[in-house]
Parts: structure tokens; C-alpha cells; sequence
């Protein structure tokens, strides 16, 4: 009887859980388009203008804030839940039930709805269920006080190095689940000493407490690989880059509002003159099957975050992404964007390991793009000790330090162009396959 009271009340409460539903909403307009694209300085900052004169890209609407009187009017709407905003798409992430969504329809400034569950916007959708997408890297490989030298050498970071380009001047973006202790272990406290440690944000709490413990560590240990620091026995690949902190994934749960988190940080990120985002992050599965994607939605163009990543890399920005640890089940949202520097994962030999995403026909361009070290890579986490873990999560934040170092040595090119140079002074340039994309780069060979 006890078993199937809990039955019960478990069935009840999925049901509470999915009546509720998430839609982007998107406006008809802005206000006053005219005049912040003529004053920049009033959506943006001046790096941020520099960035894009430098590389030629335009200032648009989409770099408009939303109309702030839209949004209260939708947050006032009968049981209807803002959870995020973007400039980019001029939209609003909402929850709420089906019917309170669609009657949003009645407010003359929404174009229109886009519900997360495609069962809504009458369009077919594969059940997909979610998993812990830290799984993998959670598994401590082995307890070393070892060094980097293996993930660093194997992308030639350290003869970039040797010729002083070690990130200095470049601003990184992390898009992360968490920072716990990063602003008082020592393994950042050169970053710290330096100023390199600018700013951060929760996106999911809507707080400025980005180091706060929130159930995942998975944050610090990307950034280590990138600014870690430990005097002869750690160093990250861009240990003299600035750094923004921006938490956009909420790891007990997987829900499609950190896609929207993502596009607003990006947007945040795009706004403060970032040169480079890292995001060792991907979605596929989410708790509501209904909200997951397909196999054939992994094209591009579909996921609301890989569209927004598109838009983030017309904005200037070179977007790093780890390919996933979904091995042969391939690619999750945003490594399947275009726009997105996709890096899947080889052991300290360079080969291939099993949990690497792999690429597909399905994508427009080649993923992966390249590879780095993600097996047994060297992490620090929040107890400031260096263990190995394994994941695409960290071959791509020390392939984006790699890259900080490529763009302080080559500051002119776009990222179009800094994607083109590195593919090509990769291993298997002219031979790219599924597993290993272009193969091991070069970056010293890249930055001749």
C-alpha cells in the first residue's frame, strides 16, 4: 500500500511539474533603435565598441536592450514567470501553463510563441530523456600533483609561451554551473594579484555572488585549466588573460531556460567587449521529453541557444565549445552551430577516447572542429588540489586558453579567420573525420 501511495503521489507530482510549460515569447519592436545605434556608449561599452570597429562588425537593434515595458507587462500577466531575457532575439524566456502563454498572444507588442515542448507548435519531437551530463567528469581518474605539461605541449600553448603571448589583454567569457572558492583558493590568486578576476554573474540566481556553492564545482575546475596557477606544479593555457564568470547552468536540473541563461550571457558578454567565450556545456535531453531534441534538430540552426550562439559569432566573438560526452550519439546544442569552435577529446597519446562526441552529417560544418586533451586532463578543484577528471569540459577551456594566447599574438584577425588558421594547422587537416575533426592543432604553427 505504501508503495503505491508514493506511486501516487510521485505520478501527481510530474504532473504538477510538466502542467507548467516553458515558451520563448518574442516582441514586434524596441524603443528608441535609432538613437542607441547613433550613441553606442549607451548599450555598450567602449571595449566592446572597439572589438567590433576593430573587426568590422556592425552595431545593430539586436544590440538594443529589450523594452524593460514589455517585460513588466508579461511578468504581470496572470500566472505567467519571466526567467530570462534577450536583446539578440527581443524575446523573454516565460513560464507558465499553456493557456496563460497563448493568451500573452492578446498583448498587441508579442509577435509570437515559440513553446519549448514542439508538441505545442505542432511540430513532431523524438522523447529524449536527460542525464547527468557531469557524469563522466565527476569520475576522479587518479590524485596527481603532477603538472600540465602534456595538455599544454600537445596544442604547442607553451611555445606561445616562450614568446610571451600568454593571454595578456584578451577577455575570456566562462559559461559555467559554478565557481565555488575561486576568489580566495591560491590556485587563482595570481589572477586575483593581477586584477584578471573582473566580474561575474548568476544567471540562474539573478545574483552578483558568482563564487557562491551551488551543488557543483564544475566551473572552477574549467577555469583552472585556463587561469590555474601553482608555482612548479600547474599552469593554466591562459594564465595572464582577464576572466568574466558567468553561471548559466543549473546541474540538478535540465530544463531548456539554460538555453535562454546562456543567450543572455552571451549577450552580457558581447556588451563588455569579450574576445573569447568558453562554454563546456551542451543540450540535448531535457526532464520534460517533451522539450528534447532530435538527432536531426542537432543541424545548426534549430536550438534556441545555437541559434543564439550564430548570432553571438556575427557579433565578433570566438566561441569555444566542448563537443559533448555522448560519444557515437554525437554533438549536443551549441557544439552543432557553425559559428562554434567545437573541440572533442583525446587521451595524452592524442587518440581518440570513447565518451568524445562525435560529428555528423547532420551538421552544415565539420565537428568536431579539433581536438585537445580530455582524458585524465589536470583540473584544480575548490579544495585547491590538482586531481585528473575526464571530459570534453576541459579539452575545450584548454584549447580557448590556447586561443587567448593566438589572439594576443594575432589581435587583427576575425574570429572567421582565427577558426580557419588553427583548423588548418591541425593534424589531419586534409583528412577530417567525425572523431577527431581536423585533428591536434598547432598554435605556434598557426600564429606563423
Amino acid at each position: 500500500m505504501l508503495k503505491k501511495l508514493l506511486l501516487l503521489s510521485f505520478i501527481f507530482s510530474q504532473c504538477i511539474v510538466f502542467s507548467q510549460e516553458d515558451a520563448w515569447v518574442y516582441f514586434t519592436d524596441k524603443e528608441n533603435v535609432a538613437n542607441a545605434i547613433a550613441n553606442p556608449i549607451t548599450i555598450l561599452t567602449q571595449k566592446a565598441i572597439d572589438r567590433k570597429a576593430n573587426h568590422n562588425v556592425a552595431i545593430d537593434e539586436r544590440d538594443v536592450p529589450v523594452n524593460e515595458s514589455y517585460i513588466t507587462q508579461v511578468k504581470n500577466a496572470t500566472g505567467i514567470v519571466v526567467l530570462a531575457k534577450s536583446k539578440w532575439f527581443n524575446a523573454v524566456h516565460v513560464r507558465g501553463t499553456e493557456t496563460n502563454i497563448n493568451d500573452l498572444l492578446n498583448l498587441n507588442f508579442v509577435a509570437s510563441i515559440d513553446f519549448a515542448d514542439d508538441n505545442l507548435n505542432m511540430s513532431p519531437i523524438q522523447i529524449n530523456q536527460s542525464a547527468n551530463k557531469f557524469e563522466i567528469e565527476e569520475a576522479l581518474v587518479d590524485f596527481n600533483y603532477g603538472n600540465t605539461q602534456n595538455q599544454v605541449e600537445m596544442i604547442a600553448a607553451d611555445a606561445l609561451h616562450l614568446l610571451d603571448y600568454t593571454g595578456e589583454g584578451v577577455t575570456i567569457a566562462v559559461l559555467d554551473a559554478g565557481f565555488p572558492n575561486v576568489n580566495t583558493m591560491g590556485a587563482f590568486q595570481r589572477l586575483r594579484d593581477a586584477g584578471d578576476l573582473l566580474d561575474g554573474y548568476d544567471f540562474v540566481n539573478r545574483t552578483s555572488d558568482v563564487y557562491a556553492y551551488t551543488g557543483n564545482t564544475h566551473g572552477t575546475k574549467v577555469l583552472s585549466t585556463m587561469a590555474g596557477f601553482i608555482q612548479d606544479q600547474y599552469v593554466g593555457t591562459a594564465p595572464d588573460a582577464s576572466y568574466y564568470l558567468f553561471r548559466t547552468e543549473e546541474a540538478e536540473q535540465e530544463n531548456p531556460v539554460e538555453e535562454s541563461y546562456w543567450v543572455e550571457a552571451a549577450e552580457r558578454a558581447d556588451s563588455l567587449g569579450v574576445d573569447i567565450i568558453n562554454t563546456s556545456l551542451g543540450y540535448k535531453g531535457y526532464d520534460n521529453p517533451n522539450y528534447s531534441y532530435t538527432n536531426n534538430d542537432l543541424d545548426g540552426n534549430t536550438a534556441f541557444i545555437t541559434r543564439g550562439a550564430n548570432i553571438a559569432f556575427e557579433k565578433g566573438m570566438l566561441l569555444v565549445n566542448s563537443a559533448g560526452n555522448s560519444g557515437a550519439s554525437g554533438v549536443n546544442a551549441p557544439a552543432d552551430a557553425q559559428g562554434v569552435f567545437t573541440i572533442g577529446a583525446v587521451d595524452l597519446n592524442g587518440d581518440y577516447v570513447s565518451f568524445s562526441s562525435q560529428g555528423s552529417a547532420i551538421q552544415p560544418t565539420q565537428k568536431p572542429d579539433v581536438v585537445a586533451r580530455g582524458a585524465a586532463a589536470f583540473v584544480i578543484g575548490p579544495d585547491n588540489v590538482i586531481v585528473q577528471n575526464n571530459g570534453t569540459s576541459f579539452s575545450s577551456p584548454i584549447m580557448s586558453g590556447g586561443l587567448a594566447c593566438l589572439r594576443q599574438a594575432l589581435p587583427d584577425l576575425t574570429n572567421s579567420e582565427m577558426m580557419q588558421l588553427v583548423r588548418e594547422s591541425a593534424s589531419q587537416y586534409s583528412t577530417p573525420d567525425y572523431f577527431l575533426g581536423y585533428g591536434i592543432p598547432d598554435l605556434a604553427l598557426a600564429r606563423t
